[in-house]
């Protein structure tokens, strides 16, 4: 019996979390997986509270031209107010929130620029606690 290896000998190492907290208080995390041969990032959500599966199986792949982030709500608290997302580097971009409600936002430089969201890389805040209570100066 053969086997063959779809990754080209290439292992996924556990590279790190961000817990995603407000005022304080942990209400999901940011696992972070990171490819050693490409250095190619692989991120899954967890929300507090929250014990479904995810859709998908394995490690989620993302395209070259986008980078992984975390969307946060300016209205919303708690574990509703945040979303792991696919970024685009600039244009319109939609994704689902946590109620799988489409939203649409303005994206500058792998950044939300909306009234009602703003983000964070996740390439720049692994294995740190974000506040997302208050949006950081920039």
């Amino acid at each position: 019996m053969t086997t063959s290896d779809p990754t080209g000998g290439d292992k996924v190492a556990y590279f790190g979390v961000i817990n995603v907290n407000e005022y304080a208080r942990t209400i999901g995390s940011v696992d972070i997986w990171r490819s050693l041969l490409t250095k190619e990032l692989f991120c899954e959500e967890k929300r507090l509270g929250i014990l479904e599966i995810v859709d998908y199986i394995g490690m989620p792949r993302i395209d070259k031209e986008k980078k992984w982030a975390v969307a946060i709500s300016r209205k919303r608290s708690g574990h509703l107010r945040w979303k792991l997302v696919k970024l685009i580097q600039d244009g319109k971009f939609s994704f689902t929130d946590a109620d799988d409600k489409q939203i649409e936002v303005h994206v500058k430089d792998f950044s939300i620029t909306d009234p009602e969201w703003w983000s964070f890389l996740v390439e720049k805040n692994v294995n740190r606690n974000v506040e997302v209570a208050v949006e950081p100066k920039k």
